[in-house]
Formats: C-alpha cells, structure tokens, sequence
C-alpha cells in the first residue's frame, strides 16, 4: 500500500475526527477506495472503535434516479445515521460526470427527501475528504501521479500552523457588524454577520481545510455578484453565474452555461435562494483550480458563496437558521480588482490580507 494513503487515514482518524474507544463509525467509500477503507480500518481498530463500510457506486446512483421521480425518506439509513458517532466519506470514483444526464428536478426532488439524513450525518463527527483516482485527476487536468501528490499534499499540510494563520480573520469577523465584497465590474454585495460567529476550517470536518467561514443574517444580503469561477455540479461545469440579491433573496440569476443546473438548486425549496454561507479562502498550498469544491473553494484568494443551509454553529441566537436541502457553493476569484472590507475597513486587498 502506497504509504501516504496511511498518513492520510492517520489524518482523519487522528486529526479530524478524533475517533475514540466505542465510538460507532461509519466508513462511506466508493469501491475504488478500498486501500483508504483499510487503513481506516486498521486505525479504527486499534482505537477500539466499532466501523461499519458503506461503498457507493455513482453508476448505480444514476441507474436509481434515471428511473424514479418521486422519493420518500428511507428510514433505515437515517436510523443508521442517528445511532452513528463519527461518519467519514472519501469522494472519488472513475468517471465524476457519470450523473451528467439526471433530470436537476429529480435531483432536487432527491435532495428533499434526504434532507433528514443529512442533518442526521453532520450531527455526528463527520469528516468530508478525497481519495485520488484517475477520473478525478482528468477532470482536473492532471496526470494520475500528479494529482496523487497535489492531493496528498493537501490532506497532509500542517493543520495547526493553518489553524494560527486562519485565526487572525477569525478574530476580525467575530467582532464585525457588515461584511463588503467587491470584485471587478459585476460584483459588489453586502451583508450583516452581526451576531454570528466565524468558524475556523483547518482540516476537522473538510479535509483538506484552509477556509475561514460564516454565515450572513439571513434577509441583510444585497448586491450583485458574479462567480468568475465554474461550478461542476451533477456531472456538468455550471460558467459564468451571476445573482442579484434584495433583502437577502436571489431576486435574479443567470449562468452562461448549464443555467438549468442552477435553476433546479432554486426549485429545491424556498430558502435555497437564499445565501447560507461565506467563506474565505486561505490554503496557499491548493493552488490549482480542480473541479472539486472540496479544494478549490479553500485555494487562497478566494471567497465562495453558498446558496442554501447554514451551518447552524455558525448563526446566533438572534438570528435565523437558514435551513435547505441544498448547499451550493460558488467561487468568486479575488486576486485582482478586487476588496474585503469589514465594517468599513480593508481586510484583504487583491488576495493579501492586511495581517500577512
């Protein structure tokens, strides 16, 4: 076994979840990642913890939506999830646009009805990582070699050097009233964090991490932006989105390519038009743009947007819970002609922050 799939289990096991004697894990992984499932499973055992491995098969995913359009939310997995304490699920498999020909309506459809279990599995200690394969590394437009060490890389950074460095934002937002963001001609958005607080994404439930995020007072979103980077959703790259928002709903969108991806996330509910989430972007060390929001919305000089839920750590007792189905988010590229500003004050200035 490639010794740094070892380091990467230790990583999880370790750093991001904790595991503890006892603990109940759930292990989900697509079948190409057999080798992270057993040294997963050599860890887990040697802390004494009970795992439980679930594979999953994109193939069979779309062989089940192609061919229904009306779900119910399945007990015996949400059960499954409610009686876990830790989950871990490593994202891979040979082909990610496999699901490219799923109606976004039966998606959203899909969406809803598991949006139990998916409050149910991030109510355990979840961690979210990738296993490298080679479809990954094509649609990221990498050798197999090269995409192994760029994610190798990443998942194995210095989590506690990255936790000091993502603190200084951290400490800035948590004392902030209004967020600014401005970023060439289209975008120009405001919103209140008053109340809410900041969390510090070093590599615990996203692995890799390198994020500083928060989430908006639900209706104080106003402006204009315009996501200069692609989104891949359901197997299809999502260009050139823009949204306007007024009293913190999207009043108007538009994508320049697979706009229809765009309008089935705003039919999954009402609160899916409106914005749950904004992070920072701060992990130098991702430095390519992948495809895969698990990096790419960690590179550096970056912010992302994410219409729908909230993560509810992140939201005051005063404020409101932004509570969807969906969680999308968007890249807005910040390296020039562009500006953070917190109450007024300049925070990051075209990619550099004021405390480098």
């Amino acid at each position: 076994m490639d010794p740094r799939v070892r380091e990467h289990a230790e990583t999880i096991v370790e750093h991001s979840t904790g595991i503890e004697a006892g603990d109940d894990v759930i292990v989900y992984v697509p079948g190409d990642a057999e080798d992270l499932a057993v040294a997963l499973h050599e860890l887990l055992g040697e802390k004494g913890a009970n795992p439980l491995l679930l594979t999953y098969s994109e193939r069979a995913d779309r062989a089940f939506l192609r061919s229904s359009d009306e779900f119910d939310t399945p007990d015996h997995e949400l059960a499954m999830y409610e009686n876990a304490d830790a989950t871990i699920i490593a994202r891979s498999g040979p082909n990610p646009s496999e699901k490219a020909d799923v109606d976004p309506e039966t998606t959203a459809a899909y969406n809803r009805a598991h949006d139990p279990i998916k409050k149910a599995r991030l109510d355990t200690t979840w961690c979210l990582t990738q296993y490298p394969s080679p479809g990954y590394a094509q649609l990221a437009g990498m050798s197999t070699e090269a995409y192994e060490e760029f994610v190798y890389d990443a998942v194995t950074l210095d989590w506690e050097a990255q936790r000091e460095f993502q603190a200084n934002l951290v400490e800035i937002l948590d004392d902030a009233s209004e967020v600014r963001i401005r970023a060439g001609e289209e975008t120009d958005i405001t919103m209140s964090i008053e109340g809410n607080t900041a969390a510090n994404d070093y590599g615990e439930a996203n692995l890799p991490g390198g994020e500083v995020f928060t989430a908006p007072e639900k209706y104080s979103v106003e402006g204009e932006v315009y996501f200069d980077m692609p989104l891949y959703r359901q197997g299809r790259e999502v260009e050139g989105v823009r949204l306007t928002f007024e009293d913190g709903k999207v009043t108007e969108f538009s994508a320049e390519r697979n706009e229809s991806v765009l309008q089935g996330v705003f039919d999954t509910d009402e609160a899916a038009r409106y914005l749950g989430e904004l992070g920072i972007g701060m992990n130098d060390a991702i430095d390519q743009f992948t495809y895969n929001m698990l990096f790419d919305e960690k590179m550096g000089e970056t912010v992302h947007m994410a219409v729908g839920s909230a993560y509810p750590q992140c939201v005051g007792e005063e404020n409101e819970v932004n509570d969807s189905a969906e969680h999308v988010d968007m890249i807005v590229d910040m390296s020039e002609d562009s500006v953070i500003e917190v109450d007024g004050e300049v925070v990051q200035e075209d990619g550099e922050f004021r405390f480098e």
